[in-house]
């Protein structure tokens, strides 16, 4: 007969980066932890596959550097990061605008006005954007980015730093489409300051082994047995887990690190925000449309943003082939992707018509929607002895991930130590 599972002092129910990071934290505190993934594999929405001889990001993905929590928990030289050019190319309809990082390529900002595509205003307002949210302390970007007293949408922020509504629209609306996942601007200013200075700071990159890198990197510091993959839970109850197969899971405490719909459906009454969906197509091509690791933005917004993955990290293809990634907005509909092949035809100024499509990956929870007023942070106490953390208790981003998985650990800690009390009370 199986003996019954050893109670454990923490359960963490999912093992995505906030589950890994609040796993990781409580270990290195003296912590009893148990994880739990339903899935086959760590990471959540941040994983990648094999097809066909391809590298498939589960959705486009690009890794910061610049993120602290990336910084304290990451050996990026393990990952073998392959950098994105510090730019971006804007499919305007004629010849392509090339918008670099002023801070990196100082000769960009003259050839960009040289262009004129740009006036001295927006470039005025462009260069002074860059250096206040690079150079300022974090602490001011996250009370006053503005100078304004409130918390406004980007495009308010925007109007407010002084750029043109046709810089606005040509520029920054396209690119933070691809950021935000939603096209008008309403993501909190705050956020966009926050966002706009990592980029600055850091660097945009993939790691040479896709982006599930990254999160295997964290779980293979678990000690062995922390970590069960496929075992999916049916509902908290009073001492613990109950697993779909009957199994309870003991703990003194239990931590829901999730995605939104698991976590609501585990913790009745926990209110998580609407999530934005992404669908993002994969091509196969005999040649790269683009010599360059760059990200394509389109400024009639019929995709979000488009790259020769193959060129940022050359492994994504088999050899002689190029790997193009596109994003949407929303789901696969049919006749999309002949659309998209359409748009990206004018892009890329190429033919299209023999790209093999490889496959479709739609993530319905990608990102939380950040409409103002927006929480940097929330406490994950939600219940005694129960606990919530993710994207959705902080910011939409890896930062926000880790961050909300760390403040996790902490919180479970302070109650843990606390004499005589359950944990939460």
């Amino acid at each position: 007969m199986t003996a019954p599972p050893r109670p454990a002092e923490v359960l963490v129910v999912g093992a995505g980066l906030a589950g890994l990071a609040c796993a990781g934290d409580l270990l290195a505190a003296g912590v009893d932890v148990r994880l739990v993934e339903a899935s086959d594999g760590v990471g959540g929405r941040m994983r990648a596959d094999r097809h066909e001889g391809f590298t498939i990001d589960r959705g486009f993905q690009v890794f910061n550097t610049s993120y602290p929590q990336v910084k304290r928990r990451l050996n990026l030289r393990e990952l073998r990061l392959r950098p994105f050019t510090p730019g971006v190319r804007v499919h305007t309809g004629g010849r392509p605008l090339r918008v670099t990082d002023p801070t990196r390529d100082p000769r960009g900002g003259a050839a960009l006005l040289a262009s004129r595509a740009i006036g001295p205003r927006d470039l005025a307002a462009f260069a002074a954007l860059s250096a206040r949210d690079a150079l300022a302390p974090a602490r001011l970007v996250k009370r006053f980015p503005d100078g304004i007293g409130g918390e406004v949408t980007t495009r308010t922020a925007l109007a407010v730093a002084g750029f043109s509504e046709e810089w606005v629209e040509l520029f920054f609306r396209p690119f933070l489409s691809g950021v935000f996942l939603e096209d008008r601007l309403e993501t909190s200013g705050r956020f966009f300051h926050l966002v706009w200075r990592s980029m600055l700071r850091g660097t945009l990159c993939l790691p040479a082994g896709g982006i599930g890198a990254v999160p295997r990197q964290l779980a293979a510091d678990l000690p062995d047995g922390v970590l069960r993959l496929e075992t999916p839970v049916d509902r908290l109850t009073g001492d613990g887990a109950l697993l779909t197969d009957g199994t309870e899971l003991p703990a003194r405490a239990v931590v829901v690190a999730a995605g939104p719909e698991t976590s609501a459906r585990l913790l009745p009454g926990l209110a998580v925000p609407a999530y934005r969906t992404v669908t993002t197509y994969y091509h196969a091509a005999g040649r790269p449309p683009l010599d360059e690791p760059v990200l394509v933005t389109d400024h009639r917004l019929r995709f979000l943003n488009s790259c020769v993955l193959s060129r940022v990290v050359p492994g994504y293809a088999p050899a002689g082939q190029a790997l193009v990634a596109t994003s949407v907005l929303g789901t696969d509909t049919a006749g999309r992707e002949p659309e998209v092949r359409a748009a990206l035809a004018e892009a890329y100024g190429t033919d299209t018509g023999g790209w093999q499509v490889l496959t479709v990956r739609t993530v319905a929870g990608a990102l939380p929607a950040m409409e103002p007023p927006q929480p940097l942070s929330r406490s994950t106490r939600v219940a005694p002895a129960r606990y919530a953390c993710g994207d959705h208790r902080a910011t939409g981003s890896v930062q926000g991930a880790l961050a909300s998985g760390a403040r996790a650990a902490r919180e479970v800690l302070r109650d843990l130590r606390m004499p005589g009390a359950r944990p939460g009370h």
